[in-house]
């Protein structure tokens, strides 16, 4: 418990103080930032090089980041974050496919269809968000690569019968054309996955209402917007020319799942990198309303990772741990946990972490070297006054970031006991302590990132709480 003198801590700003009875003095429980035994402010760390090499070469991620990082229209900012959210869509398909073509009797195909419904719906989401943020930031406008009437001068290339040419009055054409390599058009044409991709169709229809173009995989178009230059961009053919990984002549269906969610989980890793990178350049460039945007992206990321992640659920327990040790995925160390096999991972969650360094520069003060409360005061007084409001936003942004990512490790850290087993989700400890906490528990369990804001919401808490009962003693109830 500390005491602290109110009216010398309290940050002057428009909160009334109508009570005279109140105490001068305001008694507030001050959350610790001090980390208990087991927790340390180094984690996460990278699994052994060995590890980490294994994991890249099963998954193929050399090759993966390649077309992630190739850059083939210059002028189109958002490249970089939006190619690899089209590919881990366009993965998802290849896993439709995958689940679907499963002969074993016992596989859960109707729950499997209702998560992969579900995760194609919460990709195409945040792929609709990057567009419609994309049209909205004057650099970004119209620089994305699409196809229309117009682009082609008129004249439909005669490569197929993916483009269709349809009048929607007597002034307007409309030229819609549907990707010619793409899965999806595919799967909407075979019987056991028609209703499934005439959903997503349908879903790809509804999210992108708000942008100006669709995606072009052959949903309806009602609004006869242009199409992205989907094949141009996604690549569909060299994303498909991975799907072989290099363990394919293991006899086990759980073989080919595994490594495909993985690619789309790498993939929105990927996305999330970038945008981590956009989230720093905003915030330097003191576009506040663009940078808290792109937080709460972060934020439903962090919450996609954890229903690519539950897809391990679905797998049969028989087959995936027969799989794990034909894998050989043993770790090497008992502090080793499998996702730190991911370097992006790790490198994501650390930049997430970072994010903290930003707050006195969105506050506009500077650290104080003595260690006094000036963040806290310039973040109590944002709060108050309201008049900031892109600030606000932002911090809240941030908050929510850490939230997610906790989340996303408890849940892990849960799905791992499910999975393989509670023993070897401990580590292979019979008893967990903090003393032997293990680095999971330590990212989900460490303090806040950002005590100042913390620190600042509790005394406003407190000092509301105290006016309420100011108010009540004032005007009793009779």
């Amino acid at each position: 418990m500390v005491d602290l003198d109110w009216k010398a801590k309290m940050v002057s700003s428009d909160l009334p103080n109508k009570s005279p009875k109140l105490s001068n003095k305001l008694h507030v429980m001050i959350p610790s930032t001090t980390p208990f035994r087991g927790i340390t402010n180094v984690s996460p760390v990278s699994a052994s090089d060995s590890s980490c090499s294994a994991y890249e070469h099963y998954l193929r991620l050399p090759e993966l980041r390649k077309l992630w990082t190739f850059k083939k229209f210059p002028d189109w900012k958002n490249e970089s974050i939006l190619k690899p959210a089209l590919q881990a869509l366009e993965i998802m398909f290849r896993l439709v496919s995958t689940v679907l073509s499963d002969p074993r009797p016992y596989a859960n195909r109707r729950e499997w269809k209702r998560r992969l419904e579900s995760l194609a719906t919460s990709q195409i989401e945040l792929i609709a968000i990057l567009c419609e943020d994309e049209e909205e930031d004057g650099d970004t406008r119209g620089t994305a690569p699409i196809l229309d009437l117009r682009s082609s001068n008129g004249i439909l290339a005669r490569d197929g019968s993916y483009a269709e040419v349809w009048k929607v009055s007597s002034e307007t054409t409309v030229v819609n054309r549907t990707s010619e390599a793409s899965l999806l058009p595919l799967l909407a044409t075979w019987q056991k996955s028609e209703d499934i991709a005439q959903k997503i169709l349908y879903s790809i229809e509804c999210e992108m209402r708000q942008c100006p173009y669709t995606l072009g995989l052959g949903e309806p178009n009602l609004a006869g917007k242009p199409n992205l230059d989907y094949d141009a961009v996604c690549k569909p053919s060299d994303v498909h020319s991975l799907k072989k990984n290099p363990y394919d002549h293991i006899d086990n269906h759980e073989n080919q799942t595994l490594y495909t969610t993985h690619q789309i989980l790498e993939s929105w890793i990927q996305v999330a990198k970038e945008l981590i990178k956009r989230v720093i350049e905003r915030i330097e460039s003191q576009k506040f309303d663009k940078a808290s945007s792109d937080c709460y992206l972060l934020e439903r990321i962090w919450k996609l990772l954890s229903e690519i992640e539950d897809l391990h659920l679905l797998m049969d327990p028989d087959d995936f741990l027969r799989l794990k040790n034909q894998l050989l995925m043993r770790s090497r160390d008992e502090t080793e946990e499998f996702c730190f096999r991911s370097r992006a991972l790790v490198e994501i969650t650390k930049a997430c972490r970072d994010l903290k360094h930003k707050v006195p520069e969105i506050l506009g003060v500077e650290v104080d070297p003595k260690g006094g409360p000036r963040i806290q005061e310039a973040a109590m007084r944002l709060y108050s006054e309201k008049r900031e409001f892109d600030q606000i936003s932002l911090l809240q942004g941030l908050q929510a970031t850490e939230a997610a990512l906790k989340r996303f490790y408890y849940g892990y850290k849960q799905l791992l006991v499910v999975v393989i087993g509670s023993l070897e989700a401990k580590g292979n400890r019979v008893l967990a302590s903090p003393e032997t906490c293990d680095s999971l528990s330590q990212l989900f369990l460490e303090p806040t990132y950002f005590p100042s804001l913390d620190a600042a919401k509790t005394f406003l808490g407190e000092f509301w709480s105290h006016e309420q009962s100011g108010l009540e003693k004032r005007n009793p109830r009779k």
